[in-house]
This record gives C-alpha cells, sequence and structure tokens, in this order.
C-alpha cells in the first residue's frame, strides 16, 4: 500500500520521530520582530542533533525498514542535509548507508556523514548527477534507493509543524525554505489541516528559482542553480512536493543572496545560533514582505546551522 503524507500520517511518525529526538525551540525574538513589524518566532530546527531538520525523517524512515533492508543499504544523494539524516538514522538502527554527494560539497556536512558511519561517495557537480548515480548502485548492489522528497520522510520531518501548532496555535503565517520540499510539505499539511486560514509562505533564492517557477506556473520547470545557500539549491524540482505545494502554499518570495547574506548577520548577532544561508533566507523574505505581515504572529524555520566555515568567516569578515 502507498505511503501517503497527511495529518495522520504525520502525527504516526512522531511516535518515531520522538524515540531518538526531542523537540526543537520555538522562541520569540523581540529584536528581529520590531525589524519586521510582526510577532517573529524563530523554530530552531538547527537544534537537531544534526544541525538540521531533516534527520527527523530520516528516523522515521528507518523505523519502518526490515533488518534486511537495513543490512543491504541505503543509498541516496544529498549536498548535506539530507545525507547528514539518512546518515545518523542509519547509525541509530545499525543500518548501511551510502551517500553520492558532489565534488565541491560542505566539507563539515560531509564530516558529519562520515562521522555517522555512512560511506561518502564524491560524484559529478550537482544533486542531480548523484541521484542518478545513486539509483544505479542501489539497483546494483539490491539496496533500496532514497530520495529526499519521499513521502515516509515528509510524515517525519512534519513533526516540526505539530511542535509549532502545539506551542503558538494563534500562528498567522509560517515562511519555509524550500530545497526539495519536504520541510514546507509537511508544515503546510498539518497547518492546514489544523486552521486553514494560517499562510504558508515557502521562499528561495532568487540565483535558484526552478521551485518558485515551477509553483508559479503550475508545472515543473528546471532552472540554472548559482545560489550560495545550498539548502534551497534545487535546480530540478519533484512533481510530489510540487502537487502539494500547488494546494497548500499560499505565496512563493524570491530573494536575492545578497538579501540572504544580510538577514544571516542579522540572525547569528541576535540570537547568537549558527545559522545556515537556507535558513536566513526565510528572514530575508521577511524583510521583504514586511508590509504584509504587520502585527501578525510570524514563524520562520531555521531549517539548518550548517554553514560552511569558509561562508562564515567571509560573512563575519
Amino acid at each position: 500500500m502507498p505511503i501517503t503524507v497527511s495529518l495522520k500520517e504525520i502525527i504516526k511518525a512522531s511516535k518515531n520521530v520522538y524515540r531518538y529526538l526531542s523537540p526543537t525551540p520555538l522562541r520569540y525574538y523581540q529584536q528581529l520582530s520590531v525589524q519586521i513589524g510582526a510577532k517573529a518566532w524563530l523554530k530552531h530546527e538547527n537544534h537537531n542533533p544534526t544541525c538540521a531538520f531533516k534527520v527527523r525523517g530520516g528516523i522515521n524512515l528507518l523505523a519502518q525498514l526490515t533488518k534486511t533492508q537495513r543490512k543491504l543499504g541505503l543509498y541516496t544523494a544529498s549536498t548535506g542535509n539530507h545525507g547528514q539524516s539518512i546518515a545518523y538514522a542509519a547509525q541509530v538502527y545499525n543500518a548501511k548507508a551510502i551517500v553520492y554527494v558532489p565534488k565541491n560539497a560542505n566539507a563539515g556536512k560531509v564530516a558529519a556523514m562520515q562521522s555517522y558511519g555512512a560511506r561518502v561517495v564524491h560524484f559529478g557537480d550537482n544533486f542531480d548527477q548523484c541521484r542518478a548515480a545513486a539509483l544505479e548502485a542501489a539497483d546494483k548492489n539490491k539496496g533500496l534507493f532514497v530520495g529526499p522528497t519521499d513521502e515516509v520522510l515528509i510524515n517525519g520531518v512534519g513533526s516540526y509543524g505539530l511542535e509549532i501548532m502545539n506551542e503558538l496555535p494563534d500562528v498567522d503565517v509560517i515562511i519555509v525554505p524550500v530545497g526539495a520540499g519536504s520541510g514546507i510539505c509537511g508544515t503546510s499539511i498539518v497547518a492546514k489541516t489544523i486552521n486553514p486560514k494560517i499562510k504558508i509562505i515557502g521562499v528561495q533564492s532568487a540565483q535558484a528559482p526552478a521551485q518558485q517557477l515551477s509553483w508559479t506556473n503550475r508545472e515543473l520547470i528546471e532552472a540554472d542553480s548559482h545560489t550560495i545557500a545550498e539548502g534551497v539549491a534545487t535546480g530540478v524540482p519533484f512533481i510530489n512536493t510540487q502537487k502539494i505545494m500547488w494546494k497548500n502554499v499560499d505565496e512563493f518570495v524570491l530573494v536575492d543572496d545578497k538579501e540572504i547574506i544580510k538577514a544571516n548577520k542579522i540572525l547569528i548577532e541576535t540570537t547568537h545560533n549558527l545559522i545556515e544561508e537556507a535558513s536566513a533566507a526565510t528572514f530575508a523574505a521577511a524583510l521583504k514582505i514586511k508590509s504584509q505581515l504587520k502585527g501578525k504572529n510570524v514563524v520562520l524555520i531555521m531549517s539548518g546551522g550548517n554553514i560552511s566555515m569558509q561562508n562564515l568567516s567571509s560573512l563575519i569578515s
């Protein structure tokens, strides 16, 4: 029976998630609130063990695999956070994980995957080349290929949407960075099912607009990706997450990389957290559309904190 994505399934998935993870903080920041003219709350997914939200999906996936599947191995492709999720969950469940990453992948994220016991294979120049190689390897070795938008992963990451609704039921707007789309899909399903009036806003870099173009035109559109924000650097959209976004996402904002860098400086100085560029895109979007947010309860998803040392040094200097 195919896996579906729904509030019911997300609630079921949360039971798997909380065997190994704790809810992440949802914090109100007065300084950020003043800057956007609204009540700004940050959902700190950067406080997860892998410093990113995707680990929730990995835990939910591994919880449902057989011992044979775990032994044969999981094959996936990633620019970083998804790979860490699979690597971490595989370690927890004593499974084999093989992650294909681009040759120029974030060194810190690669080191983290390896520390969890995953075998990391550098291949090609981008995610799509890695994905093709991982698919081929999984087929050859009778392993399980794991895509970044598999429904079982969406149900797992949707658990942070539950946490938002439990802690801040009167939220008005949730702004989510969009890479492959699992985060915004899980969050939007939870929020819209509980309260259809909640506004869901996606954000992507203007230097990597494939998801935004696909959402706007209601068809899959590929686009070049040259953004500093690797967490939203999707050049080829996914039909399953786009279909959910077409139904549940109210607005989709593009922000320039320069706006993301400026926003990240403010976030790091104000919150004293390490924030990666994809997370900072949400605050950049809030600054851009602040006239729409006046007086509202706004949650910005800090999807991860895995900024590279090179980018952090550049940001500070």
